[in-house]
């Protein structure tokens, strides 16, 4: 079996979906299937530093990069469109079983269900949350436009919707396409511990051993609730914590959430990370105390199931998909975006450590026996051999 996943972009600054793509065609790879990846060299801003338009290993996947055409206008650039790409597929789409295209409002996304069906090759759609409540609500009349008009036609021709999450898969049914849809969760590789993580994080932050943490690490963009949750910590003031905000974004909204920091008063206790990966963002999330996530939408979390995966409680607001889970089996709190309730969770994690901590081992396990990527991968298989067999995928 061949596979082709097309996503615009894996660029690490475009949050969990470039991982979980990876991540994901390296185990499939694993169970012996022949997963290829086809993306541009987006990295928001600015480009990528690979090979273009040759197959290369890319973090031990195989992936075909093509240069994203470059306009100083954002908007142009976010839609990510290529020339070469869109030959490339044409020339050899028909080589691939299978079809597994990432996101809805990009140009790669929209060309390769397109191709797809002219050349009839099955595939399915994953849209990310982009057709969840939330983001619909953003920039209404353009999406409605380019559903409307170009987009219905692919979601509706597809075999399948692939959703992460009951939650986006219950908003996504008021829309009324005719596609069927599957739910099968994002997994996760579990990174090695670090040694005295605790210890070394403290050291970094120059703050006490015992200094409790909280940590946010997520793409900086309004839609994550920094607005809801930082004027939260803010009222509890007069306990002891370090906040940490890890992640990039735009210059403007960076310097929102700088402004917001001095507002609620914490600006002198708060250690902004930047962007983080590899050993610094382990580091990170393994010697924290409370991971925050108090975001508007989320049809997934990658980052609360690595918060989890390292062994802590996640405060997670109502909106976001895996807070049912957490809610569920009890691995920490879930609010309302509501700057009240997200301030009563913190105070009362600070004032019960060892509750919080039990909640977070409680975590770690639980994604150890069931968000590896091993078992997910089986998964994706047997729905892709249904789809080639044109037989009815079984519930997953």
């Amino acid at each position: 079996m061949k596979v082709l996943h097309v996503i615009p972009s894996i660029a690490p600054v475009h949050g969990g979906a470039s991982r979980a793509i990876l991540e994901m065609a390296k185990a499939l790879q694993e169970q012996g299937v022949k997963a290829e990846i086809v993306t541009t060299n987006d990295n928001g801003s600015d480009l990528l530093d690979v090979p273009l338009q040759k197959r290369i290993e890319y973090e031990q996947v195989p992936v075909w990069f093509f240069p994203r055409f470059s306009l100083p206008i954002a908007s142009v650039r976010t839609f990510c469109f290529s020339s070469q790409l869109t030959t490339w597929l044409w020339r050899h789409i028909a080589e691939y079983d299978i079809l597994h295209v990432y996101g809805i409002y990009s140009y790669v996304s929209t060309l390769a269900m397109a191709i797809a069906r002219i050349k009839h090759i099955p595939y399915i759609i994953r849209p990310q949350g982009q057709l969840g409540e939330w983001a619909l609500r953003q920039r209404t009349f353009k999406k409605q436009i380019y559903i409307g008009l170009i987009q219905r036609a692919n979601l509706n021709c597809s075999r399948y919707v692939h959703f992460t999450s009951e939650q986006e898969q219950q908003e996504t049914s008021k829309l009324n396409f005719n596609s069927a849809s599957f739910v099968l969760r994002n997994g996760l590789f579990i990174p090695p511990p670090i040694p005295e993580a605790r210890y070394k994080l403290r050291q970094l932050l120059k703050v006490p051993q015992d200094e409790p943490v909280i940590l946010f690490l997520s793409r900086l963009h309004p839609k994550k609730g920094l607005d809801y949750l930082i004027p939260a910590l803010g009222k509890v003031a007069n306990r002891r914590f370090t906040f940490v905000v890890a992640g990039s974004g735009s210059p403007e909204y960076e310097d929102t959430i700088d402004a917001l920091l001095v507002s609620a008063g914490i600006r002198d206790r708060t250690y902004r990370a930047g962007f983080v990966s590899g050993e610094r963002k382990d580091l990170l999330l393994q010697g924290a105390d409370l991971f925050a996530l108090t975001s508007h939408s989320e049809n997934f979390g990658i980052a609360v199931l690595e918060a989890m995966a390292a062994g802590k409680p996640v405060l997670a607001t109502s909106g976001v998909a895996l807070a049912s889970v957490v809610k569920q089996y009890q691995l920490g709190y879930v609010a309302e975006l509501d700057v009240e309730a997200i301030s009563s969770a913190i105070e009362h994690c600070l004032i019960h450590p060892q509750e919080a901590a039990q909640m977070g081992e409680c975590a770690r396990k639980l994604i150890l026996e069931q968000y590896t990527w091993s078992p997910i991968a089986t998964k994706m298989i047997e729905i892709y051999t249904s789809i080639l067999n044109q037989q009815p995928i079984f519930k997953v």
